[in-house]
């Protein structure tokens, strides 16, 4: 039998509350349990006192009988001081999707062809005053 610190959920629909059970790994998430050792509001403010409720001396108990926490359960024991925190490392996580770098990319694509068009206008202009400056003057050559 292998006994995991897990969540199971109860609350109403979109309000969500969670007792944290002692129970046997094979049982269902919400089923049956041997043991409550806390609970968990997600509902009240981070600051609050009773978002978290830990019994931390059943929770060592369980513990030195050889149950695992899972993820979210050994966090909560982490910022209570009884597990070493675990280096976590998500190098993906920032990273942006394929739809965002398909934008990106059309952004990118945009700017440049704006860039182009701004550089033959700036072409155009320069070789239209260019043309204005040489017609005064050859008339001038030709009235002489």
């Amino acid at each position: 039998m292998a006994l995991v610190i897990r969540l199971a959920r109860g609350g109403a629909k979109k309000r969500p509350y969670y007792r944290m059970v002692v129970a046997d790994s094979r049982m269902p998430r919400d089923g049956r349990y041997i043991e409550k050792v806390g609970t968990y509001n997600p509902m009240l403010n981070k600051d609050d006192e009773n978002r978290v409720k830990l019994d931390l001396d059943r929770i060592k108990h369980w513990m030195g009988e050889g149950a695992k926490p899972s993820d979210r359960i050994s966090r909560f024991l982490e910022a209570a001081g009884v597990l070493d925190g675990k280096k976590r490392s998500n190098p993906n996580k920032g990273k942006p999707g394929q739809k965002a770098l398909d934008l990106i990319e059309e952004k990118a694509a945009k700017a440049e062809r704006a860039a182009e068009a701004a550089k033959e206008a700036a072409e155009a202009a320069k070789e239209a005053a260019k043309a204005a400056k040489e017609a005064p003057a050859a008339e001038d050559a030709a009235a002489e």
